[in-house]
């Protein structure tokens, strides 16, 4: 690229949805409901997992993380992402952009580093329960979540730095409705082979291992669930990590289809692609988080166990 060609960028346009003001109002109201039941949900799974003496094992804890950063992440989109559908003015300044790329793809990695962990937790708890305490005391589970959100800041301010220090030369428009990283990458006008390449390592390091680590896990379950013969007891323990297995497959399914597909050999038209990637980064970025609480409380016994018992002692007390 020549380098005459490059212009410093003061800030960014976020295209999302312009030129349809009505859809650009159905979604503002859309978004706005989802953000209140993501904060309610993953908000109310957090105060039970502190307040309740029962839930204060490795497994919960892990659950109260995971809240927590379903809060964090859509507070890093969410909030602008509702100005810009209800503001003429759509423009995010160049280091607001850095920040919202940095914070998002911080809290993604931490998602993926915490969702193996707690899959190796099921295993330990299923497959060798009478080391459980012993492996997964409190000397264990705090620093393997506290690595989990170290790991999601480190490759997040690795990958945004080398995002920010690439020359723009063609428009500042961002097909996206948020700062991602990939979207952001496409107005470079520089070569971006580095810029790939450090993405296929920390998508190998910390989605694809992860996640390696999620499939040995169940699979060392399913086959100690298969030796239990009492279809009651199999319905039991499989119970414990069903809620689990369900937010892995929604979360690795929308973001291996958005990061691990080739990006040289697009058989779609452009514009198709960048509808499908904003789709299912808005799946991806506000269903997962609105749907995990939904899930775990559904799902589990002790969520709904802790609940009630809270709400007795509440009316108890009045």
């Amino acid at each position: 690229m020549q380098r005459e060609n490059q212009t410093i960028l003061v800030e960014f346009f976020l295209k999302g949805l312009s030129g349809y003001p009505r859809l650009e109002l159905l979604f503002s109201v859309l978004i706005l409901i989802m953000y209140v039941v993501i904060l309610l949900g993953n908000g109310t799974l957090i105060l039970i997992s502190i307040l309740d003496s029962h839930l204060h094992t490795p497994m919960y804890f892990f659950l109260g993380n995971l809240s927590f950063l379903d809060v964090c992440y859509t507070t890093t989109s969410m909030p602008s992402m509702l100005v810009s559908f209800l503001s003429e003015k759509k423009t995010i300044s160049f280091s607001g952009c850095a920040v919202q790329m940095f914070l998002g793809l911080a809290m993604g990695t931490t998602e993926c580093v915490l969702l193996g962990m707690m899959a190796f937790d099921r295993y330990v708890a299923i497959c060798n329960p009478l080391r459980y305490s012993v492996t997964m005391s409190k000397d264990s589970y705090v620093p393997m979540a506290a690595g989990s959100w170290i790991i999601g800041v480190v490759n997040s301010a690795v990958q945004t730095v080398f995002v920010v220090q690439l020359p723009f030369c063609r428009n500042n428009v961002i097909n996206h409705f948020s700062c991602e990283i990939l979207a952001v990458m496409k107005l470079a006008c520089a070569d971006l082979s580095r810029n790939e390449f450090i993405m296929l390592v920390a998508t190998t390091l910390f989605i694809l291992t992860p996640l390696l680590l999620i499939i040995i896990s169940y699979t060392l379950i399913i086959v100690s669930i298969l030796k239990i013969h009492s279809s009651e007891g199999r319905s039991k323990v499989f119970s414990t990590c069903s809620a689990h297995l369900t937010v892995v497959i929604i979360f690795y399914g929308t973001i291996l289809f958005m990061y691990m597909k080739p990006k040289s050999k697009e058989t779609l038209s452009s514009d198709d692609m960048d509808a499908t990637d904003k789709l299912i980064s808005m799946f991806y970025g506000i269903i997962t988080p609105m749907v995990n609480p939904l899930i775990y409380s559904l799902r589990n016994k002790d969520v709904k166990e802790a609940v009630k018992h809270l709400v007795r002692r509440k009316v108890f007390n009045k």
